[in-house]
């Protein structure tokens, strides 16, 4: 293989080791990978006049998010403060684990059901190996539980998720904001496994249960394998 090829392989592989995560849906108001770990929003700033604000369900909705590190615990909370900066968040489910990368959804993540009719914030934060992550998504918030956009809830397969108790993320899920850990290592002390179990595109449909084992597609970790067979592959016919 030509030496133009193997460096074109060498950076797809190096792309997906260097990735963080991303928040699929509810759409992320932006993703910048290198800022990913500055608070509340990726170095963001949410603009609901510019941003993709798309209807959120108080009675349940997804969260769908795609993980490129092989572990990381995940926090997901919601505030009504429109600027996102302030501490008032409420933490929306119990800490939860994630083992194995790929596309992991929470198809039933409530809200109180007063929030009706009014505009927020959902924030998505993971403690991962090389620190904490923040995504956030502009959203209106509205009556109900989802019964659309279901195709936006798939998990990849070998995904496992169970409920922790996560050091680092237990002061922002009080709304402390000022405490997150960028030096954080990504691990948690388990407390409970979820009940809920699944095979197919989405997990358990429990009010904001995380699934045991899911089914899907392909994870990136799979990919960044093949890539690098490849890699190997050419070194050896180059030989």
């Amino acid at each position: 293989m030509a030496p133009l090829a193997s460096a074109a392989l060498l950076l797809a592989a190096s792309a997906v080791v260097n990735a963080h995560f991303t928040l699929d849906y509810p759409p992320t108001i932006g993703f910048d990978d290198d800022k990913e770990g500055t608070a509340p929003c990726g170095s963001f700033t949410p603009d609901f006049s510019k941003d993709n604000v798309t209807d959120f369900h108080v009675g349940g909705d997804n969260v769908a998010i795609n993980l490129l590190h092989p572990q990381g615990t995940w926090l997901y909370r919601a505030t009504l403060d429109q600027t996102a900066s302030g501490n008032n968040w409420t933490q929306l489910r119990p800490e939860t684990m994630q083992t194995g990368l790929g596309k992991f959804c929470q198809p039933a993540i409530a809200v109180p059901e007063s929030w009706a009719g009014q505009k927020g914030i959902i924030n998505v934060i993971v403690d991962a190996p090389d620190g904490v992550l923040y995504q956030c998504a502009a959203v209106n918030f509205v009556a109900g539980a989802a019964t659309e956009n279901q195709s936006t809830c798939t998990n990849s397969s070998g995904v496992t998720a169970s409920f922790v108790t996560d050091a680092n993320l237990a002061p922002l899920a009080a709304g402390n904001d000022s405490a997150g850990d960028a030096t954080s290592s990504g691990t948690g002390t388990a407390s409970s496994t979820p009940t809920s179990t699944g095979t197919g595109s989405s997990s358990s449909s429990t009010k904001n249960a995380a699934p045991g084992r899911v089914g899907g597609s392909l994870p990136l970790g799979n990919v960044a394998g093949v890539v690098l067979a490849a890699m190997l592959g050419s070194a050896y016919m180059m030989l």
